[in-house]
This record gives structure tokens, C-alpha cells and sequence, in this order.
């Protein structure tokens, strides 16, 4: 006969783990990458030239999904597992964030692109449009990857100790830190790139998403989605307007927010979200 348990809590991911999560995410990322930093001719020659296909780039930039997978199996186990990916199904949004992401960001784009005299869409590749399509979808599985750490393990836990607003920008500007190698790594785009700017870039944008993540329940697909956007392909090169735009609109939203910001108050604390149900056979 199969008798079925109440619904009994998965095991809680501890504060402590955030430490660990950090630590483990630094170590993949810049492990790999300062191996070309360091010694570029012998890691070309041993594992050929880094580029956005190379499996050691995937891996460095998987490393907060990699050491937020780890945690959750090492504390709950793939039962606790299987309820951390279910917030990835978490749909229900206000629709004025589904808006802003869909269509507020590329509007973000467009403008800063106008302002330094550039065009509305980013100019198409020799490929044509299916080009851009496949660099698309190749970036899906590249930054917005990273959420399942940045927003699955860190974002709950600082909040159960800190108001939103500051749990994201310190998130932004650990993240930015984290980027840090990758403008001296030859061959990438950071290369050109000054650091501050970016640092406040990033510091903005996880500011920006704390709310979303808030309002939707501690939802992974809204912030993939809103990190998918960042990275479009279709979308022009708009910096550093694109920044400054995001600035003040970050402003308007925690002004706007600042019940929810500055408060604790219903703000997701929780990296596994559901109870399960154990069933015994007697």
C-alpha cells in the first residue's frame, strides 16, 4: 500500500552558503581565464585559442549556474534541485515589467544608439538575418546562464539580511568584479572597454532587476529574460548612453519602489521554493 506524508520542507540553503557560492564562482571563472592571461601562448597551444565557442569560455561563464547547481545538490539533494529549477517556470509578472523587458530595453537601446548618431538596429552581419538569429540563441545559453547563481542563490539570501536596493548593488557590483579578467584577455570586447562605466553599468542593471525578481516571486525566467535582452544581437551598439539612460531609470524605479526597496517587506528569501511529498511502500 503507498501512504503519502504531509508535505515535509526541503532543507534550507544556509546564509553561509552565499560565502561559498561566491568563492567557488570566482574560482572557475577567473581560474580559467587567468590561465590565458598568465601563460596565453602555452594555454593557445594546449587548449587553442579562447573565443565565444571555446568550451573553457562556457565554463567560465557558467560558473555562478555551476556553483549554484553544486549547493543546492549538496544541501537538498536532486529533490531540492528539481524546486530550485522550478522557478524557472514562475511566469506571472506585472505586466508593466514584462513591458519594460520586451520592449522598454531595446527602446533603451535605440535612444542611446540615436544620440551618438548611430542607427536604430545593429547593422546585419554577411550572414544576413539568420546570422543574427544564430547569435541569438548562442547568447541565451551564454550571460543569461548566470542568473540561476546571481539571482537563484544570491539574491534571497542577501535579502533575508539587507533591504532589495542593497542586496542588488551589491550583487552589481560583485558581478562587475567577477568581468574583471576578461578586460585583459586579448581578443574579447572588454578589451576596449573602461571598467568604471561598465562596474556602474553593472551596478544599475542588478538594481534594476531586483524588482522584477521581487514582483514575480522569486522568478528565474524573468531575469534570463531581462539579461537575454542586455545581450541582443538585433539591438545597436548604444554606450555609454545606453548606460546613462539605465541610471536614471534605475533612480525613477527605486524612487518609485522605495516601499518595497527599502524594506524587507515581501522581498524573496527563499532559494528552494516548494515542499515536496515523501511516499512509503509498506
Amino acid at each position: 500500500m503507498i501512504d503519502t506524508t504531509p508535505l515535509t520542507p526541503l532543507p534550507r540553503v544556509p546564509s553561509t552558503a552565499m560565502w561559498v557560492f561566491f568563492g567557488l564562482t570566482f574560482a572557475i571563472t577567473w581560474g580559467v581565464v587567468g590561465i590565458y592571461i598568465l601563460w596565453p601562448v602555452w594555454a593557445s597551444s594546449k587548449f587553442g585559442e579562447i573565443s565565444g565557442t571555446h568550451p573553457f569560455f562556457f565554463l567560465a561563464t557558467w560558473a555562478p549556474a555551476i556553483s549554484a547547481f553544486t549547493l543546492v545538490l549538496y544541501f537538498s539533494g536532486l529533490p531540492g534541485l528539481r524546486a530550485f529549477l522550478s522557478r524557472l517556470f514562475l511566469w506571472r509578472c506585472a505586466p508593466g515589467w514584462v513591458g519594460f523587458i520586451l520592449i522598454g530595453i531595446p527602446v533603451v537601446y535605440m535612444m542611446g544608439s540615436l544620440l551618438k548618431g548611430g542607427s536604430v538596429l545593429a547593422p546585419l552581419p554577411p550572414e544576413g538575418t539568420s546570422g543574427l538569429i544564430a547569435v541569438l540563441f548562442m547568447m541565451l545559453f551564454l550571460g543569461p546562464i548566470e542568473e540561476f547563481g546571481w539571482r537563484g542563490i544570491a539574491q534571497p539570501i542577501l535579502q533575508r539580511h539587507v533591504a532589495p536596493v542593497w542586496a542588488g548593488a551589491f550583487i552589481g557590483t560583485i558581478w562587475g568584479i567577477w568581468h574583471v579578467p576578461a578586460f585583459f584577455l586579448s581578443g574579447t570586447v572588454f578589451g576596449n572597454w573602461n571598467f568604471l562605466p561598465f562596474l556602474i553599468g553593472n551596478i544599475t542593471l542588478a538594481v534594476l532587476v531586483t524588482p522584477i525578481f521581487n514582483r514575480s516571486g522569486g522568478s528565474l525566467l524573468w531575469p534570463v529574460l531581462f539579461h537575454w535582452q542586455l545581450i541582443n544581437p538585433f539591438w545597436p551598439d548604444a554606450q555609454p548612453y545606453d548606460t546613462w539612460i539605465l541610471v536614471g531609470v534605475t533612480l525613477f524605479v527605486v524612487w518609485w519602489n522605495r516601499d518595497t526597496m527599502f524594506s524587507k517587506n515581501g522581498a524573496v528569501t527563499s532559494v528552494i521554493p516548494v515542499s515536496v511529498s515523501h511516499r512509503i511502500s509498506s
